[in-house]
């Protein structure tokens, strides 16, 4: 079963996205994503101004390993002479094969500067800021946006075709408003009738957390795609997962946990090569207190993790703590097939 799709002429061998997010879609955890079967993986928002000025933090966040094609970048920004700029310096300088642009993000630091969100409120200046960008980079242009500003300004419909007409190569949309953040329920009837109306790829998110939703998104929302985004925090198997289930309509078995440890093993050598030990190591706690999330007895491993600074003692504690699991859960079994006898 051919599960491919295009943005353009960029082919994405399956109907699986990860969503850009921040702090996280880092290209260590992107190369992790891809490892685990991601069609599409995002790059973390970026500043317009962040390109425009060269800094050299913002530019290092756009280097491209060449195992995450197909991969775009995504940038954020509120007028359209610097968001233009950025787009260009994404075109001529990365290896990214899409530019991604944020309409989405809910937080106040970045809708004050009339960007993220703040956009849904008018599907005319969408339109003028994706228009611009089409028409001066060669890359294909995606736009992620939310249904709307807050239950009264919902524009999803009209956004989403100001930024087709505009030139957009594909749309994701969350289907959350600005004002709901990431409580509550998406609304996924509202990305139903988006879907009913755009020509371009539709990839929809929110609240896509296991095989079977992403499965019953692609058949009642009707989009292109899915957009996985925390689910996939400490758990990229559940991309494979999902791609699998998709393919084949079979799950497959869980990780154990070693497979886990050894997973997060990995993110964190591969941020070390990026960053550099002293920045990888405090960068990764969030993402090892993800891998050990819901594990019987992880709490004490987790909180230590906190506390170190070097990769050998981050692997330490990790192995540590799954040998401790394993012979727990032997014992276990032992218990187990003594009471069965």
């Amino acid at each position: 079963m051919d599960n491919s799709w295009k943005i353009r002429d960029i082919t994405i061998p399956n109907r699986v996205v990860v969503a850009p997010m921040a702090g996280v879609s880092n290209s260590a955890f992107r190369v992790v994503c891809k490892g685990f079967g991601a069609g599409l993986v995002v790059c973390e928002m970026i500043s317009d101004h962040g390109i425009i000025y060269r800094n050299k933090k913002t530019l290092s966040m756009m280097d491209v390993d060449p195992r995450e094609h197909p991969m775009s970048i995504q940038i954020f920004g509120g007028t359209e002479e610097t968001l233009l700029q950025a787009a260009q310096y994404i075109d001529q300088h990365t290896d990214a094969d899409i530019i991604d642009i944020n309409m989405g993000c809910p937080v106040p630091k970045v809708t004050k500067t009339d960007a993220g969100s703040k956009w849904l409120l008018d599907s005319n200046k969408i339109y003028q800021m994706v228009h611009a960008v089409v028409q001066n980079v060669q890359k294909p242009v995606s736009v992620k946006m939310r249904t709307g500003w807050d239950k009264k300004h919902v524009f999803a419909v009209e956004n989403a075709l100001a930024a087709q007409e505009a030139g957009a190569s594909m749309i994701a949309m969350h289907g959350r408003t600005r004002k709901q953040m990431y409580q509550g329920e998406a609304d996924w009837e509202i990305l139903h009738d988006v879907a009913q109306v755009l020509d371009v790829p539709f990839v929809a998110n929110g609240d896509i957390r296991t095989p079977e939703l992403a499965k019953k998104a692609l058949d009642e929302i009707g989009c292109t795609a899915v957009m996985v985004g925390r689910a996939a925090l400490g758990n990229p198997w559940i991309l494979k997962d999902m791609t699998h289930y998709l393919e084949t309509g079979k799950k497959l078995p869980p990780q154990t946990v070693r497979e886990k440890v050894e997973t997060a093993k990995h993110q964190l050598h591969a941020l070390i090569k990026i960053h550099g030990e002293k920045r990888a190591v405090p960068e990764f706690r969030q993402q090892a207190a993800y891998y050990l999330k819901g594990i019987p007895r992880s709490a004490r491993t987790r909180a230590k993790i906190n506390e170190v600074w070097t990769r050998q003692e981050v692997y330490e504690l990790l192995d540590n703590f799954v040998d401790e699991y394993e012979k727990r859960e032997k014992a276990r079994a032992a218990r187990r097939a003594t009471m069965n006898k």
